[in-house]
């Protein structure tokens, strides 16, 4: 049955990495909430999963330092690729003087690497710790950091138009 639920949540997060990548891809507007509702989402999700993992290790193991490093590393590289990210974002004011967003196919690009950067560093993280599913539950908090530090920067270029 633990198979099972693997598949599921494996098609979960590729769903929701998918919608992300998707709506990168659309020209919408720049809204001073609405970029931030995504990542608090994705947050929350993020540090019950966090804590999940953190019980799936400590169930058979001492958690040990080196998958919390590389768990911390790992998410500091989803701030870096937000950042890369952001910088590919066309940002301009619309016909009606409204500010408006478009992702560009380097922002497809980057969100690719960036999610593969993640499976190894939670396969990492996973083969540190010994036990559990820390590395791998974290997907959510690391697109949470990664799309909230994009948004930060792109609402920041916005309120400069």
């Amino acid at each position: 049955m633990q198979g099972t639920n693997d598949g599921a949540a494996l098609a979960l997060a590729v769903l929701v990495v998918g919608l992300v990548v998707r709506q990168q891809l659309r020209t919408r507007p720049v809204r001073r909430i609405g970029s931030l509702v995504t990542p608090a989402v994705l947050g929350v999700l993020g540090v019950a999963g966090i804590a999940l993992g953190v019980a799936s290790v400590v169930r058979d193991h001492r958690l040990a330092t080196l998958p919390v490093v590389l768990l911390v590393a790992s998410l500091a590289v989803a701030a870096g690729f937000g950042v890369a990210r952001a910088r590919t974002i066309r940002v301009w004011r619309g016909p009606e003087g409204e500010v408006l967003r478009k992702g560009s196919a380097a922002t497809t690009g980057l969100w690719v690497a960036s999610v593969g950067v993640h499976l190894g560093l939670g396969l990492w993280i996973d083969d540190a710790a010994g036990a559990g599913v820390l590395g791998a539950v974290s997907l959510y908090a690391y697109l949470a950091i990664g799309l909230g530090m994009q948004n930060l920067l792109v609402r920041g270029r916005a309120a400069t138009l």
